[in-house]
């Protein structure tokens, strides 16, 4: 199994949408890249820890390719935004791609430079290294599933989108 870290606003609707497609083993929310120890959602949710709102994916790399999942996480958020997907605003909504493995940083590169060729402005999504990552209280876990009508900024036409969506190079 392979691990990134992806921050796409809230992290309710980005879980959601990654656990909705094939190759997907395990999603877990949380807030990655800050400056606090073990933070809560209330702190985090001040805007000064320094943590994004990010949720972990793990992978299997037999099923589903990196370079798939980047460019669909491209599609679950407007990556020219600054600090806010939808109608959330702030640093910890900010977009992000954190990596554990410097040998993801090719693929990586490569998707952010295909993207970045569709816009004028550039990317506003943060590609680093993963610092820190901690998992954010029980009650975030799969949100949407707990609550399916909950608050999301992703269309649910989205979901079924990422659902249906095949790696053809598998």
């Amino acid at each position: 199994m392979k691990d990134i870290y992806l921050a796409g606003g809230c992290f309710w609707g980005t879980e959601h949408f990654f656990k909705q497609i094939a190759g997907v083993v395990e999603t877990e929310v949380g807030f990655a890249n800050g400056h606090t120890e073990n933070p809560t959602y209330k702190e985090v949710y001040t805007d000064e820890t320094g943590y994004a709102e990010t949720v972990h994916v793990r992978y299997n790399p037999d099923v589903v390719r990196l370079e798939f999942l980047l460019c669909m996480f491209f599609k679950a958020i407007d990556p020219t935004s600054i600090n806010q997907q939808g109608h959330d605003i702030g640093t910890r909504y900010r977009t992000g791609i954190y990596y554990t493995d410097a040998a993801d940083l090719p693929i990586i590169n490569k998707v952010f430079d295909e993207e970045q060729a569709l816009f004028d402005q550039p990317l506003a999504v943060e590609k680093q290294p993963l610092d820190c990552f901690y998992a954010a209280e029980e009650y975030h876990q799969d949100y949407l599933d707990k609550n399916p009508d909950g608050y999301c900024h992703l269309p649910f036409s989205l979901f079924e989108f990422a659902r249906n969506a095949k790696d053809i190079t598998r």
